[in-house]
């Protein structure tokens, strides 16, 4: 009899644990994010076969030179912050990270994804918020890169905005996000401030950046996404699959300014452009001053300043 109330014990204590293990996940991923169901994701779409065109291409260390840098303009970056109130955002001992996703939210939150009739006439901060006032409230991934691009700038933070292309060469469609680099972790990490903002982060909560999300695709390793920024009760599934094609190779600008691409303010050459491909693939949209290098390490060092 003793020996059946014991193992009752035991069997109701055992129970009451997995139930402690349960709501403690429930409560980290309703705080954090949510774990990718690889194997649903799986049987949707085409995604084992993108992810299989990740596993069957690798880049390679290259002698190709190029230095990624970051031009600041402290005149026009104050100019940014008393417009936006960038200081409201985030608090003053924030880290880089913390202000990285308060700024990249209120892009997101204000401004959804559309590809209107009319594009931006001036892509740059201030215009490009005027636009979805005047013009309209929406606009494409490369406007949302663009304007959270300069408001992290103006902000002090060291970013870039970088296209996500696909294998297939006669796929139009590509995505663009940005990158901040973490001085405090001494890497990039990727955040998307369009289609409601995405990040991604390893188990323990560190920051991917392109070239990782790629690796953990290709390698089926499981990574948590924050769609909506922590927003757990949004699954983007679709997002998942989506950067799954849009992961196959990078471009970058090698010099980054504020107006990088407003024509109407050319003070200075917008350089060249970077692009990151696997050992062996010939991107089909180039320029002939256009950089072609497969040595993935070097893109996601860390930038210079000027």
């Amino acid at each position: 009899m003793k020996f059946l109330k014991y193992l009752l014990y035991v069997i109701v204590g055992i129970f009451a644990l997995i139930g402690m293990l349960v709501v403690g996940r429930l409560w980290y991923l309703d705080s954090h994010g949510y774990d990718i169901d690889i194997q649903m994701v799986n049987r949707e779409g085409q995604f084992a076969e993108r992810v299989e065109l990740l596993k069957q291409s690798s880049f390679k260390p290259d002698s190709v030179q190029y230095h990624f840098s970051v031009v600041r303009d402290s005149a026009r970056a104050q100019e940014i912050r008393e417009y936006f109130k960038l200081d409201t955002l985030y608090s003053s001992d924030a880290t880089t990270w913390e202000k990285a996703v308060a700024i990249s939210k209120f892009v997101a939150s204000n401004i959804p994804h559309d590809n209107p009739d009319e594009n931006p006439e001036h892509p740059n901060a201030i215009d490009l918020w005027k636009f979805t006032k005047d013009v309209s409230p929406a606009f494409n991934c490369r406007m949302h890169a663009i304007l959270n691009y300069e408001l992290m700038q103006a902000a002090g933070l060291t970013a870039r905005y970088v296209t996500c292309l696909p294998q297939d060469k006669d796929d139009n469609d590509c995505h663009v996000v940005n990158e901040v680099w973490l001085p405090e972790l001494s890497k990039w990490a990727y955040i998307d401030a369009d289609m409601d903002g995405h990040y991604c982060t390893d188990k323990s909560g560190t920051p991917l950046n392109l070239l990782e999300m790629r690796e953990k695709y290709a390698a089926g390793e499981q990574m948590v996404m924050y769609p909506a920024f922590k927003d757990a009760n949004i699954k983007h599934d679709y997002y998942y699959r989506y950067m799954a094609k849009n992961t196959y190779w990078f471009s970058s600008w090698e010099t980054l300014h504020f107006f990088q691409e407003d024509c109407a303010d050319k003070t200075f050459e917008s350089g060249r452009y970077i692009n990151i491909v696997p050992e062996g693939f010939t991107p089909s949209r180039r320029d002939s001053d256009e950089v072609i290098t497969t040595d993935a390490p070097k893109f996601w060092t860390s930038p210079e300043q000027q």
